[in-house]
C-alpha cells in the first residue's frame, strides 16, 4: 500500500513540475496585453475566461482522477446499479447554462464595443494584394504600398549563407527592445497620430487576406467585394507590428504589417512629406531618364516587388513561377513585356503592376529586366511611354513603341 501512495505522489509530482518551463515564458505564449483600451478589454476577458476554464477542468478532472482511484476495482468496490437521476440531470444542465451566460454576458459586451466606429477622427482604407499592403488616408489623400522590406526579402533566398543575428539587430532605443525584427520590417510604415480614434477599412483586390496587429487588438478579414471595419484609438508612441493573418497564397508568411504611433505634430509634417512626395510622382514621369538611371531604380523596383517569385538572379522556380533570365519576355518584344508588367497574366499567378507601380518604377523594373540577368538587350524604356499608355492609348494592347513621338531615340526605346 505504501508503495502504491509513493508512486502516485511521484506521478503527481512530475506532472505538477511538467508545466514549469511553459510558465517561465507565459508572456509568449499567452495573449498580449496591448497598448489600446480595447486591447486591455479583450485581455481581461481572455484570462476571465480563461481561469474558468481551468476551474472547469480542475473540477472535472479531479472528480475523474478520484473517483478512479477512490473507486477502481482492485479495492473491491463494486459498481453503481442506477439508470438515471434527473437531479444530476438537471444539475448538469442548469450549471453549464449559468456559466455560459456569465461568459457571454461580458464578452458581448466587448464584441459590440470592438465593432463600434462611430465618432472616428480619421479614415484609412487598407487593401490586401499578394503580398502587399495598400494604405490609403482618406481624409488627406495620401497613399502608398507597403511590403516586405527588400534587404530581408532578399536576405531569406539565401538560406543558411547569412547571419541574421549580425545582419538584423535592431537600433537600441528604434525598435522598443526588440530582439527580432528578421521577416518583420516593411519599406513604408503605416504612421498614425496618438489620441485618435481612427477607423479602418478593410478590402482586398485578390484574394482573401487577413489585416492583424495584436497589440492593437485588430484583426479583420479583407475580402475582394466587401468592405470590414473596426478601429483602433492608440494612446501610446511607438511601433507595433502584425502580419496577414490568413492563407493567401506562397509567400504568405512574408507580408508584415508595421504601424508606427506618433505625435500629432510628427504626424502632419509626415502627411505634408508624403503629399510632396505624391506630387513628384508626376514630373518623373513627365521627364527624361538616363538609361543607367533607369537600370539602377529598377534593380531596387525588381527587388521590391519582383524577387519574391522570379528570385534574385532572375532565375524563377521551376514549375511555378518563370524566369526572366533569358525570357522571351524580357529579350522578345518590349511592347509584350510593358502589358505583362501592367496587366498580368490572366489565370496565373502574375497579376498587374498598373496599379501597383508609378510610370517611373514600371519604366525603370522594365529597362533593369532586359538589361540584367544576362539579357543585354541594350532598351531603355521612359516613363514618359508609360504615361502615355495610361492617358490614351489602350494598355491591354500598346501600340508600337518605335510609333510613338519621340519614343525610337536614345532617350527612348533603343
Amino acid at each position: 500500500m505504501t508503495s502504491n501512495v509513493s508512486r502516485w505522489a511521484l506521478l503527481s509530482l512530475m506532472l505538477l513540475l511538467v508545466p514549469l518551463g511553459a510558465w517561465a515564458d507565459w508572456g509568449a505564449l499567452n495573449m498580449p496585453q496591448g497598448v489600446t483600451e480595447i486591447s486591455n478589454e479583450v485581455y481581461t476577458l481572455h484570462m476571465r475566461i480563461f481561469y474558468i476554464c481551468c476551474a472547469i477542468g480542475a473540477a472535472v478532472f479531479g472528480v475523474m482522477i478520484y473517483s478512479m482511484f477512490v473507486h477502481r476495482k482492485s479495492k473491491g468496490v463494486k459498481p453503481a446499479t442506477f439508470h438515471e437521476s434527473t437531479t444530476v440531470e438537471i444539475v448538469w444542465t442548469v450549471v453549464p447554462l449559468i456559466i455560459l451566460i456569465v461568459m457571454a454576458i461580458p464578452a458581448a459586451r466587448v464584441l459590440i464595443k470592438m465593432e463600434d466606429f462611430s465618432d472616428s477622427e480619421m479614415s484609412i482604407k487598407v487593401t490586401g494584394y499578394q503580398w502587399r499592403w495598400h494604405y490609403e488616408y482618406m481624409d488627406s489623400g495620401v497613399s502608398f504600398f507597403s511590403q516586405l522590406e527588400p534587404t530581408h526579402n532578399q536576405a531569406r533566398q539565401m538560406g543558411s549563407d547569412i547571419d541574421l543575428q549580425s545582419t538584423f539587430v535592431p537600433e537600441a532605443g528604434n525598435y522598443q527592445g526588440e530582439g527580432e525584427i528578421y521577416l518583420k520590417e516593411v519599406d513604408n510604415e503605416l504612421v498614425v497620430p496618438v489620441g485618435k480614434k481612427i477607423r479602418f477599412l478593410h478590402t482586398a483586390a485578390d484574394v482573401i487576406h487577413s489585416w492583424w496587429v495584436p497589440d492593437l487588438a485588430v484583426k479583420k478579414d479583407a475580402i475582394p467585394g466587401f468592405i470590414n471595419e473596426n478601429w483602433a484609438l492608440i494612446e501610446e508612441p511607438g511601433i507595433y507590428r502584425g502580419k496577414c493573418a490568413e492563407l493567401c497564397g506562397r509567400d504568405h508568411g512574408f507580408m508584415p504589417v508595421v504601424v508606427r504611433a506618433v505625435s500629432q505634430e510628427e504626424y502632419d509634417s509626415w502627411i505634408a512629406e508624403k503629399q510632396s512626395a505624391m506630387a513628384s510622382v508626376t514630373e518623373q514621369s513627365e521627364r527624361q531618364w538616363a538609361h543607367q538611371e533607369l537600370v539602377s531604380v529598377g534593380e531596387k523596383v525588381y527587388q521590391a516587388n519582383c524577387m519574391s517569385c522570379h528570385q534574385a538572379e532572375g532565375q524563377g522556380i521551376p514549375g511555378m513561377f518563370p524566369a526572366i533570365a533569358g525570357s522571351e519576355v524580357a529579350t522578345g518584344s518590349i511592347d509584350l513585356h510593358v502589358d505583362t508588367v501592367m496587366n498580368g497574366i490572366e489565370g496565373s499567378m502574375m497579376s498587374k503592376f498598373s496599379d501597383v507601380l508609378s510610370d517611373a518604377d514600371i519604366a525603370a523594373v522594365i529597362t533593369y529586366q532586359r538589361n540584367a540577368f544576362g539579357n543585354s538587350t541594350g532598351d531603355t524604356l521612359q516613363p514618359a511611354h508609360i504615361k502615355s499608355l495610361r492617358d490614351g492609348l489602350d494598355i491591354s494592347a500598346p501600340a508600337s513603341v518605335a510609333a510613338l513621338p519621340d519614343m525610337n531615340t536614345t532617350t527612348g526605346v533603343n
